[in-house]
């Protein structure tokens, strides 16, 4: 089954940022057009194919050009969106690796710290003992943060902007905005 979005513009031009001096097949989508079609496909089954039509109420001086460009243009932004958090989720994992690595080593540091601490009688080192323990786990947080939480939804993103790279476009002339 094929998911429908419709983006209904008065030209073109509202379709790319406008401070993008790139050719339109490089230009970035403009942001809200970019929130839109991302806010919508999100609401389809993943598993449906998604499908883009454009109404523009102003007819462009090519239409067989603008077609083109349009499909092109979507396709290439969302591949590159693709592959800009796919270079956002390796970040978060070396990110993840070298905070683990320095938690587990301040963990090990506090416990080593706390088993020389002797039991005795006196409440301060049990205090101690107890209060480097728990410091220790919670240096903890921010690996256990990326590794349980942090990870999946740009995974999701990521599924979504390939998506939305391989969806098919078309471009209607004529339409009322």
């Amino acid at each position: 089954m094929t998911e429908l979005i419709e983006v209904n513009l008065t030209e073109l031009n509202q379709l790319f940022n406008s401070l993008d001096p790139s050719p339109f097949h490089e230009r970035d989508l403009d942001h809200d057009a970019e929130e839109f079609i991302v806010s919508w496909a999100q609401e389809h089954p993943h598993k449906h194919d998604l499908k883009l039509v454009v109404h523009l109420a102003k007819h462009p001086a090519d239409i067989a050009d603008a077609r083109q460009l349009v499909a092109d243009s979507i396709s290439h932004y969302f591949a590159y969106r693709s592959e800009m958090t796919l270079r956002d989720f390796k970040r978060l994992m070396r990110e993840g690796r070298a905070s683990l690595l320095i938690g587990l080593l301040f963990l090990g540091a506090c416990q080593f710290a706390a088993t020389l601490l002797t039991p005795s009688a006196a409440n301060w080192q049990s205090v101690v003992r107890e209060g480097l323990t728990i410091i220790g786990w919670v240096a903890m947080w921010k690996p256990l943060e990326i590794y349980l939480y942090r990870w999946w939804p740009l995974l999701s993103l990521r599924k979504l902007y390939q998506r939305l790279s391989r969806m098919s476009v078309e471009v209607h002339c004529g339409a009322t905005v």
